[in-house]
């Protein structure tokens, strides 16, 4: 006779299967694919092909390739995260996750996990075709900087997506309604396509609570030759607040989805639909 799984055991499991749909449903589905890589890369080479005609600085072309790459994994975190408890509950699949014997939290690593699959692609995607159709120039010289700018940064945005789930799912078509709002003022405090310095300091550090501020200012001091003359902050002092984003919004995504798991099985009423 086996043993009960540890809850370890049961969040890894848990977590693997809600990825797995995911990447699955990205092979089956193959036009997905053409639609979340080839159609970006037009939006990016419209801010690369308007700075060249205005005679930008050339370092101004790889901000461009890596704010739009990263706007894929914002976009994710937004809408296949942030508001992914909303539309299970839509769906009427929200009351199965709260009775299984896994964890909300597995759930969403799950989903996250499955959704850095295509996000990746498409941003790899923008990237490959900036430096190979528009010639882009990036400076990989301090390879383990810009790797912990990056990781660093999907830590925290990933971790700010989990707290968020359950905020958004408690408030309803509110808390959807306020998604949308979210998206593009963050392209904006974020600098996806321009330095954030740009925008003054005392905006710029206001801005840095949002993760893709201090990530982009950081892979671009690492990667973008000029990176460091348009800096906010130097690029170690960014890692480790990122570091310090994470650990905050990961305490809050678990507090959160600890109060949410709590009060659905106390009540009912937050998994079942129009409620």
């Amino acid at each position: 006779m086996t043993g009960r799984p540890s809850p370890a055991v049961v969040f890894a499991r848990a977590a693997w299967g809600r990825a797995y749909v995911r990447v699955v449903g990205l092979n089956r589905e193959l036009s997905w694919i053409v639609g979340d890589t080839i159609l970006p890369v037009l939006g990016t080479a419209a801010y690369l092909l308007a700075y060249r005609s205005l005679g930008a600085p050339r370092d101004f072309e790889g901000f461009v390739v890596l704010g739009g790459a990263m706007t894929a994994y914002w976009l994710n975190v937004l809408w296949s995260l942030a508001t992914q408890l909303y539309w299970e509950k839509e769906s009427g699949n929200l009351e199965i996750a709260i009775s299984s014997p896994c964890t909300v939290g597995a759930l969403l690593a799950g989903m996250a996990l499955g959704g850095l699959v295509s996000t990746t692609l498409r941003a790899g995607t923008i990237v490959a075709a900036g430096v190979l159709v528009f010639g882009v120039r990036f400076d990989l010289s301090e390879p383990l900087l810009a790797g912990g700018a990056f990781l660093g940064t999907l830590a925290a945005l990933y971790a700010l997506g989990a707290a968020a789930a359950s905020i958004f799912l408690v408030y309803g078509r509110a808390g959807w309604q306020v998604a949308m709002l979210f998206q593009e003022p963050v392209y904006l405090l974020s600098g996806f396509y321009f330095p954030v310095s740009r925008l003054g300091r005392p905006v710029a550090m206001a801005a840095s609570l949002l993760p893709l501020t201090l990530g982009l200012d950081a892979l671009r001091q690492a990667a973008c030759p000029g990176g460091r003359a348009e800096a906010l902050f130097p690029p170690l002092a960014e890692v480790a607040a990122l570091a310090g984003l994470a650990l905050v919004f990961g305490l809050l995504a678990r507090a959160t989805l600890r109060a949410f798991e709590t009060r659905a099985r106390r009540e009912g009423r937050l998994t079942l639909r129009w409620q």
